[in-house]
C-alpha cells in the first residue's frame, strides 16, 4: 500500500514503549484503546474534572480532519501523544495531546471505489495500539500497521475484496500480539468473518467465518454452547437454505472484549442477508450470535444467537461490557450486552446462560426471552409476510442501540447507555444476488417512537434490572458514552450539543455547541502539563446522519435504508464537519481543585 508521510521530523521523547496492553490500559493517565480497556468500560480513574466542577470545562484546541463524512473513531492517546483517525480517507494525525501541535500524518492510498460499496456512510469506528505500532484499518480492507513515533507504514496486509461488498468500518483491538479485524458488508451478502493477523509481520494467523460448516466456523469439541438449539453439527449450513449461508451476512463492524483471565475473545455478528426472511427459512446461524474464542487457536468455547431467522436487521454487533455483578448472593463472571433487539442482556460469560434479559425501549417485535430455551419470542402478528407491510415496529432496524458504545462505572454500578427511540413500517420484496451490490429486499420507513422523542441517555442497573434515570433527546443518541471517577457521564448529540451529566442523577451539568453533530466516542486523558483533557470528534453522519451530510432529498423518506423519515429535518440543526474539539478547565479557574485521585 502507498502512502504519506508528512510532518515526521516533529517528535518528542514519547512513552516507553510497553508490550503489555493490560498494564497500559490501566494508566488512568492514558487511553489505549478505543473502550480504554480490555472489558470495554469506557470508564477513567481521573477525577480532577468532576461533578462540582465540570461547568467551568472550555474549549482548549481544535483540529480538523478534513472531511464532511461522518466521524465515529474515538482517540487515542499514548504518552503524551494523541492519536485519530478520520472516516474514509482514513488519515491517521499524531498530535501533542496538551497543545494539539501535528506531529505527523499518513494518509493510506486507497481504492476510491470503496465509498460506493459502504452501506451506511465511509466512517471508521476507531484505531489500536500496542508494542510502539499504531494499527489501522481502511475503508478499502488494508490492515496496516505504522511506527507510532514517526508514521512510517511498517506493514499492509489486504483482508477483503470490495468488488465483494466488502469494506472494514470496525476498530481493530491487539490481543497477546494478534490483531483481530472484523469486515462489512451485510447488506451486500457478504460472508461474515473475523481476520486474525500476527502483529509483528502482517501475516494472517487465521479467519473465523460467522456461517458455513463447523470447520470455517473455528467449532471443535471445546465448544460448549448452552442451550440445546445452538448444539448439533455443522448448523451454520443446516439452518439455511442449500448455499445461502455463502452471501448470509453475520458481518463483523462492531467491538471486540478480551477477558485475560478466562483468556476468551467477545464480539457478536450481524444480521442474517437478506433483510428479507422470507428468503431464509431457519434460525441462519451464526448470524446475531455472540462468540467467545480462544485468541490463540481462534476455537469458539461457546456461542449465544439473540435473534434466531432475524426477522428485522436485528444485528447484535455491539459491545460486550465484561463486569463482575453480586447476583442472588454470589459474585458472577458475566458482559452486558444492550441488545439492537431493545433487551438489556446480562449474560454468565463463562457459559454463556442468560441471566436476564428485560426490555429497555419500546418493543412491540418481541414478546420477551425465554429464560429456559434462550430464544426471544417473536410477536407472530408482526410477521412480516411479502406483500404485507408490517406497522409499528418497534424498535426499528437500527435497534433499540446500534453501535454506538455504553460506559460502565464501578463506582455507581450502572451502565451509560446512548440509544435511539425509534419505530418503523416494514415491508419486505424479493432481491436477488449480484456481487458487490445491494442484497436488502426491504423497504423501511422509520419515525420516532412512542412519546415523540427518537433519542435518549440512559442509567441502567443490571442488578435491579431496571433504568435509574433517563435523559430525552430530540434526535438519536448516536455518540459513545464516557463515565469519570468525577461521578461525570458524557456524551453528544446530532444536534450539535457535548452534553456533561451527573452520573448519579442525571442532571445536565455543562453543555457545548459543536460546530457539527455528533456520532463519534468520548475520551479523557491527563496531559502532560497535569491536566485533565476531554476530546471528542465531531462531523455528523453515519447511517442516521447520512441525510445531512449527502446528497439525499429529506423527502425521500425510505432513503438511506430507511433512516431518513426519522431524521428529515437533521439538515436544519446541523451540516457534516469533522473536527476534534478537546476541552480542559482553564489552570487559573481549576487552581482550586481538588488533587486528582486515581482509584474509583
Amino acid at each position: 500500500m502507498l502512502f504519506i508521510v508528512l510532518g515526521a521530523a516533529f517528535l518528542s521523547s514519547g512513552p516507553a514503549w510497553s508490550d503489555d496492553l493490560v498494564a497500559l490500559s490501566q494508566d488512568p493517565k492514558q487511553w489505549v484503546m478505543p473502550a480504554r480497556d480490555y472489558a470495554n468500560t469506557r470508564f477513567s480513574p481521573l477525577d480532577q474534572i468532576n461533578a462540582s466542577n465540570v461547568g467551568k470545562l472550555q474549549a482548549a484546541w481544535m483540529f480538523s480532519v478534513g472531511t464532511q463524512h461522518g466521524q465515529e473513531a474515538a482517540p487515542l492517546i499514548i504518552g503524551d501523544t494523541l492519536y485519530i483517525v478520520s472516516s474514509y480517507p482514513n488519515k491517521v494525525f499524531a498530535l501533542d495531546s496538551t497543545t494539539g501541535d501535528l506531529k505527523w500524518t499518513y494518509i493510506p492510498n486507497q481504492n476510491r471505489a470503496a465509498q460506493g460499496v459502504a452501506c451506511c456512510d465511509v466512517v471508521t469506528r476507531g484505531i489500536a495500539y500496542d508494542s510502539g505500532k499504531i494499527f489501522l484499518v481502511t475503508l478499502d480492507n488494508h490492515v496496516v500497521a505504522l511506527d507510532a513515533k514517526t508514521g512510517r507504514e511498517e506493514w499492509a496486509t489486504q483482508t477483503g475484496e470490495i468488488n465483494l461488498g466488502e469494506t472494514t468500518t470496525a476498530a481493530p483491538l491487539v490481543v497477546k500480539g494478534k490483531v483481530f479485524v472484523g469486515i462489512s458488508g451485510g447488506e451486500m451478502g457478504v460472508r461474515g468473518r473475523i481476520t486474525v493477523l500476527d502483529e509483528n509481520s502482517g501475516k494472517i494467523d487465521y479467519v473465523a467465518y460467522s456461517t458455513g460448516p463447523d470447520q470455517d466456523v473455528h467449532l471443535g469439541p471445546d465448544f460448549k454452547p448452552f442451550y440445546d438449539f445452538m448444539k448439533g453439527k455443522d448448523l451454520g449450513v443446516s439452518t439455511w437454505p442449500p448455499d445461502a449461508w455463502k452471501i448470509g451476512g453475520g458481518t463483523m463492524w462492531g467491538w471486540f472484549s478480551y477477558d485475560p483471565d478466562l483468556n476468551l475473545v467477545y464480539y457478536g455478528t450481524s444480521n442474517p442477508g437478506p433483510w428479507n426472511s422470507n428468503q431464509r427459512p431457519g434460525d441462519n446461524l451464526w448470524t446475531t450470535t455472540l462468540f467467545a474464542r480462544d485468541p490463540d487457536s481462534g476455537d469458539a468455547h461457546w456461542a449465544y444467537q439473540f435473534n434466531p431467522h432475524d426477522l428485522w436487521d436485528h444485528d447484535e454487533i455491539q459491545e460486550n461490557v465484561l463486569v463482575d455483578l453480586d447476583l442472588d448472593g454470589k459474585t458472577r463472571k458475566v458482559l452486558l450486552h444492550p441488545g439492537r433487539n431493545g433487551f438489556m442482556y446480562v449474560i454468565d460469560r463463562m457459559t454463556g446462560e442468560v441471566l436476564s434479559a428485560d426490555p429497555y425501549d419500546a418493543m412491540t417485535a418481541y414478546k420477551g426471552v425465554d429464560l429456559k430455551t434462550g430464544r426471544i419470542i417473536p410477536n407472530e402478528e408482526l410477521k412480516p409476510d411479502l406483500g404485507h407491510t408490517a406497522r409499528n415496529v418497534c424498535p426499528a432496524s437500527p435497534g433499540a442501540k446500534d453501535w454506538q458504545p455504553t460506559a460502565w462505572s464501578p463506582r455507581t454500578k450502572l451502565l451509560y447507555v446512548p440509544h435511539q427511540h425509534l419505530c418503523m413500517n416494514y415491508l419486505t420484496s424479493e432481491v436477488g444476488y449480484i456481487a458487490g451490490t445491494p442484497y436488502v429486499g426491504a423497504t423501511v420507513d422509520m419515525f420516532a417512537g412512542p412519546g415523540g422523542y427518537r433519542g435518549e441517555f440512559m442509567a441502567w442497573d443490571p442488578v435491579q434490572r431496571k433504568k435509574i434515570w433517563s435523559i430525552k433527546e430530540n434526535m438519536p443518541v448516536w455518540s459513545g458514552a464516557l463515565v469519570t471517577a468525577g461521578d461525570v457521564a458524557f456524551y453528544g448529540t446530532m444536534d450539535r450539543w457535548f452534553k456533561a451529566v451527573d452520573a448519579k442523577t442525571g442532571a445536565v451539568l455543562w453543555q457545548f455547541h459543536l460546530g457539527s453533530g455528533t456520532i463519534a466516542q468520548p475520551v479523557t486523558y491527563e496531559g502532560s502539563d497535569g491536566q485533565q483533557y476531554v476530546a471528542i470528534l465531531t462531523g455528523v453522519g453515519g447511517w442516521p446522519g447520512a441525510v445531512a451530510n449527502a446528497q439525499i432529498d429529506p423527502r425521500v423518506r425510505n432513503a438511506a435504508l430507511g433512516f431518513v423519515g426519522a431524521t428529515q429535518d437533521l439538515p436544519s440543526y446541523t451540516q457534516g464537519g469533522g473536527e476534534l474539539v478537546v476541552f480542559a478547565i482553564p489552570k487559573q479557574q481549576a487552581a482550586g481543585a481538588s488533587t486528582p485521585q486515581h482509584n474509583p
